[in-house]
């Protein structure tokens, strides 16, 4: 039985980037929800990943939400080009130097979903001010900037403490969570409060025929 409240959005950053755009078929065809795509800028995070070109070039391959986190810094230099490049979701630091909110409005403006992610060194009191804004807050569940770190279960009091905000204000914000997420840990955000997982090595690491089965394993499809 399919968890439809549950939303799988799998991180090309571990796909085979030989093979990008199969990679996007192949996850879209196994049923995944989203797909996420994580921008690095080599300041705010030191990693560099790819830009809008590689993006705009990405969604001939799939109608499916592109997801995009933005690990930048400035993050509002970026709306318009990745907006431009076919992204349904935009989301932003909180810790980034820009307005937040203003930088949230710009996303909406340009018609998009718009999101805040938090690191794990940030405590999520700094979020409360943009829920009335966001679409959907992104809690990072290992340090950001590169792929196959391992979980931080210290985070699951946040992403508990963050959906107590959400329901508090009475609105429909998805939390989304990235990092080490695998088949156990998936389970324990989903019981946090999840609604939205990013998986990267727990899907990519596999060979492509069973992409199917993983994303359903880590929706807890029964």
């Amino acid at each position: 039985m399919k968890n439809n409240n549950i939303l799988i959005s799998p991180s090309i950053l571990a796909a085979d980037f030989s093979m990008l755009g199969q990679e996007v078929t192949n996850i879209d065809n196994a049923g995944a929800d989203w797909i996420h795509l994580d921008i690095m800028d080599g300041h705010f995070v030191p990693n560099l990943t790819i830009g809008p070109d590689v993006v705009s070039n990405l969604r001939k391959y799939t109608k499916k939400l592109f997801d995009v986190h933005l690990m930048t810094n400035p993050a509002s230099n970026w709306l318009q080009p990745f907006a431009k490049a076919g992204a349904d979701i935009i989301t932003i630091h909180v810790e980034v130097e820009d307005n937040v909110q203003e930088s949230i409005k710009k996303i909406k403006s340009l018609g998009l979903k718009a999101g805040i992610s938090i690191k794990p060194s940030s405590s999520e009191k700094i979020i409360e001010p943009y829920l009335d804004y966001c679409d959907l807050v992104l809690v990072m569940t290992v340090e950001p900037g590169f792929g196959g770190q391992k979980f931080m279960s210290s985070q699951l009091e946040k992403i508990k403490n963050i959906k107590k905000m959400i329901n508090n204000k009475e609105r429909n914000i998805l939390i989304e969570v990235d990092g080490g997420i695998n088949l156990e840990t998936s389970k324990l955000c989903i019981e946090a409060g999840a609604n939205v997982l990013v998986a990267g090595n727990a899907i990519f690491s596999q060979d492509a025929s069973n992409y199917s089965k993983l994303v359903k394993s880590l929706r807890n499809e029964t």
